[in-house]
């Protein structure tokens, strides 16, 4: 049996230096891991997507066009591999650190995990002002999500929809 996975060390980490505030704060971070696991299937790996809804931002030195936050985000993942990563396996960091690297330079890798952390992250845009884009999207259930707005332009999520689409795949 799997140890149970423990994800406050890893919220408390980001949270304790994070300055920018909330469009890519604590708030956002638990709406992509809400949105990551709406997008779960048995091909994804929910512990890391967990993970990369809490990391993802960490390293951001703004809220607006910071193109190299992806980079410094799966960088810092080094720096903490051995301590609070440590119960991950090479394969699973590897994910982890490529999503993060990735998500706002590549569409879809192919990689289900991958891409349902680049989803989760893109199905969180309305708090920006801005509609998913079911084009955009990497995984075939975030372009459903997006191409039926389950996101409100508030955040929240339509679960009656989500139902409707999960009952017909």
């Amino acid at each position: 049996m799997e140890k149970a996975f423990d994800l406050q060390p890893i919220v408390d980490y980001v949270s304790k230096d994070w300055i920018l505030g909330p469009v890519h704060g604590i708030e956002h971070w638990k709406r992509v891991e809400r949105n990551g696991l709406l997008l779960a299937t048995e091909k994804v790996n929910i512990k890391v997507v967990r993970l990369f809804a809490y990391l993802h931002d960490h390293k951001r030195i703004n809220d607006g066009w910071d193109l190299e936050h992806g980079q410094r985000a799966a960088e810092n993942l080094d720096n903490i591999r051995r301590t609070l990563l440590a119960d991950l396996t090479d394969d699973e960091f590897g994910m982890l650190r490529r999503a993060c690297m990735e998500h706002t330079t590549t569409q879809r890798t192919g990689i289900p995990t991958i891409d349902a952390c680049f989803d989760a992250d893109r199905l969180d845009l309305p708090r920006v002002g801005y509609r998913p884009d079911p084009i955009r999207m990497a995984s075939e259930l975030g372009a459903l999500y997006a191409k039926h707005n389950v996101v409100a332009n508030d955040c929240s999520i339509c679960y009656d929809i989500v139902e409707r689409i999960k009952n017909n795949m």
